[in-house]
């Protein structure tokens, strides 16, 4: 696995913002948790959250209505090059980047800096802007994940909104601009797809999985072989997609997404979509996934697995086979 950097920490199942209750459980994970009844869209849900956070209701529905407006913005700006000419640049990675990619982070950013002075964000093109080295509230913004497939002219790319409170992401926003879905996740509360409640489905066992990765081919060394051992048990695998693969499981069409090498504005906006339609979303090794940004962050890579059924989580695991 790719090294990771000091700003990762990696918490446990007991932290998990879906199925919680006032009852302590062990989770099919083998951890204890805390659950609660899947109505996690209620205001008491909510409220236990959001305490626990030290936010009330009100700042979180502030925090995704300005999420919303930052969503609307990149898709305006996205579907203005979307199967058009342009120039395609090149990263240092050799990752392709083009001026829709640009021009949508800095649309996102300028109403971002207008609406929270005090917040930090990060975005893949251009990293962290704050005034500050540190910040409670973080935004990380990917506005055109799978820009391959954007070039080429594939309507399953997405825009990636992310609000991290102290490195915890607690609203996630999928936002496919062509198909116009939006996919929208917050602590707490059930998951949504344009205004309806979403969910994941039931998949115990791999052998029924249908599985999603963006590529075989961004599987390195022992990350490649590790793969393979999932793979080759699962029922059917799908390739492409990026994080709209992410999004089908959350609407309970796929059953598992393994991925290596993301980058925490890859999938820190997943963590609550997922999270918030009832599945479960881990590094390979079942920890939680968290990043404290800073300003002098630099983003490492992770490899990340999400299941709509937690004993499918687990068994994927346990087939990964990760040390």
């Amino acid at each position: 696995m790719l090294s990771q950097t000091s700003a990762f920490v990696s918490f446990s199942s007991e932290f998990r913002s879906v199925r919680f209750s006032a009852n302590r459980s062990t989770s099919a994970l083998g951890r204890t948790a805390f659950t609660l009844p899947m109505a996690s869209n209620s205001k008491l849900s909510s409220q236990i959250q959001n305490i626990s956070l030290g936010l009330n209701d009100s700042e979180i529905d502030r925090f995704a209505d300005v999420g919303n407006k930052v969503a609307d913005a990149a898709g305006e700006v996205i579907r203005r090059y979307f199967r058009k000419k342009f120039e395609i640049l090149q990263k240092e990675d050799l990752s392709p980047v083009t001026i829709a990619d640009q021009a949508a982070e800095e649309s996102m950013v300028s109403i971002l800096m207008e609406s929270f002075p005090s917040h930090a964000i990060y975005g893949e093109e251009n990293g962290w802007r704050c005034k500050e080295k540190f910040a409670d509230y973080v935004w990380v913004l990917d506005p055109i994940d799978g820009t391959k497939s954007f070039i080429t002219g594939k309507p399953l790319f997405g825009t990636l909104i992310a609000l991290l409170h102290k490195g915890r992401p607690i609203l996630g926003i999928i936002d496919q601009p062509v198909l116009r879905e939006r996919w929208i996740g917050i602590n707490g509360r059930r998951t949504t797809l344009n205004g309806e409640e979403v969910a994941t489905r039931n998949c115990a066992k791999l052998a029924q999985a249908y599985l999603y990765t963006t590529s075989p081919h961004l599987f390195r060394g022992d990350a490649e072989e590790a793969f393979a051992r999932v793979r080759n048990k699962v029922k059917v695998p799908l390739y492409g997609c990026d994080c709209y693969a992410y999004a089908l499981l959350a609407s309970g069409y796929v059953d598992l997404v393994i991925e290596s090498g993301l980058k925490p504005y890859d999938f820190l906006s997943l963590v609550p979509v997922i999270e918030g339609a009832g599945g479960v979303i881990t590094d390979w090794k079942g920890q939680q996934l968290y990043w404290e940004a800073s300003s002098e962050s630099h983003a490492p890579s992770f490899n990340v697995v999400a299941s709509g059924d937690e004993e499918l989580h687990q068994q994927a695991l346990d087939s990964l086979q990760w040390q």
